[in-house]
């Protein structure tokens, strides 16, 4: 039980990270961005081709994170910047078009078996033996970034302008806007963070996973949204507790269920978020009663 709870909190603190760069670009621009599992797939695919050709992992690490903030940045003006007036529909529609394109790039370039990123083997060394045999290292470092991560932004956004500068924006963006927050400032940082989330996500799952494909964490991303509707979209802290809880309950069936039964998590997960949204639409940890809050 022991080994099978860490385990479930080290997904759940992967699935946290997701979340909270999902949820950073949702608070400014109340855009769920579909392609964020595309910038994850991408920054592995960067792992792979640097680790291939040699390079010290500290540098491949590096430009993970450079690959994957660049997208996102790209992203910002290329889609986000222009359509910023185009209804919720549309930018939606938008990021699934760039979810798509950026997968079919990476079929074409790198075919359906893509490539093996050795990086960092040592992560996935046991911790120890017998009730920690099944306990990998990148299990404890994920647990740490996402503390790390959740602590630093709680900081970012309680005690800098910057923070408050993005919390006004997701309270009521034009408001702000009249009050002199920097519109394009504040969600160009918020984009910059998510990159970066997006990209330490990737080195957690690459050592996990070393098979980059060009459907690389898809299946991750799609139960993080879930995650996040199950916790309350609009809330940071609560979209980031409904991945967190996700992850946790996936990783605790999924070792405990039989094998047979293990296909049906998935579907049980799904279900929920049916069970939620007719119960509970503003979202599980949502507070009950109504009041004005900060969305960030």
């Amino acid at each position: 039980m022991l080994q099978t709870l860490i385990n479930a909190v080290g997904l759940g603190a992967t699935y946290a990270l997701m979340a909270v760069g999902i949820g950073l670009v949702f608070g400014v621009l109340r855009l769920i961005n579909f392609a964020y599992g595309q910038l994850i797939m991408a920054g592995a695919f960067s792992l792979a081709l640097t680790s291939a050709q040699g390079w010290p992992e500290w540098v491949s690490v590096l430009t993970c994170v450079a690959v994957v903030v660049a997208l996102s940045l790209l992203m910002e003006l290329a889609l986000f910047r222009p359509l910023r007036g185009a209804s919720p529909a549309t930018m939606l529609v938008a990021t699934f078009a760039v979810a798509f394109l950026l997968q079919s790039i990476a079929l074409l370039k790198f075919g359906p078996l893509g490539r093996i990123a050795l990086i960092f083997p040592g992560l996935f060394n046991p911790v120890g033996s017998g009730h920690l045999a099944t306990v990998r290292w990148i299990t404890v470092v994920a647990i740490i970034c996402a503390v790390v991560a959740v602590a630093g932004l709680t900081l970012l956004l309680a005690r800098t302008s910057i923070g408050l500068q993005m919390r006004a924006a997701a309270s009521d963006f034009q408001t702000a806007r009249l009050l002199g927050v920097r519109a394009n400032r504040v969600i160009t940082i918020a984009v910059v963070l998510s990159g970066i989330l997006a990209a330490a996500v990737s080195v957690i799952l690459v050592v996990q996973t070393p098979q980059v494909v060009p459907t690389f964490a898809l299946r991750d991303t799609i139960i993080v949204l879930v995650g996040v509707v199950v916790g309350g979209v609009d809330r940071l802290w609560t979209a980031t507790l409904g991945a967190f809880s996700i992850g946790f309950a996936t990783s605790v069936f999924t070792d405990k269920l039989p094998q047979s039964a293990t296909d049906y998590v998935d579907s049980a997960v799904f279900g929920l978020v049916i069970v939620v949204l007719l119960l509970r639409p503003e979202g599980l940890f949502a507070p009950f009663r109504e009041r004005t809050v900060e969305r960030v």
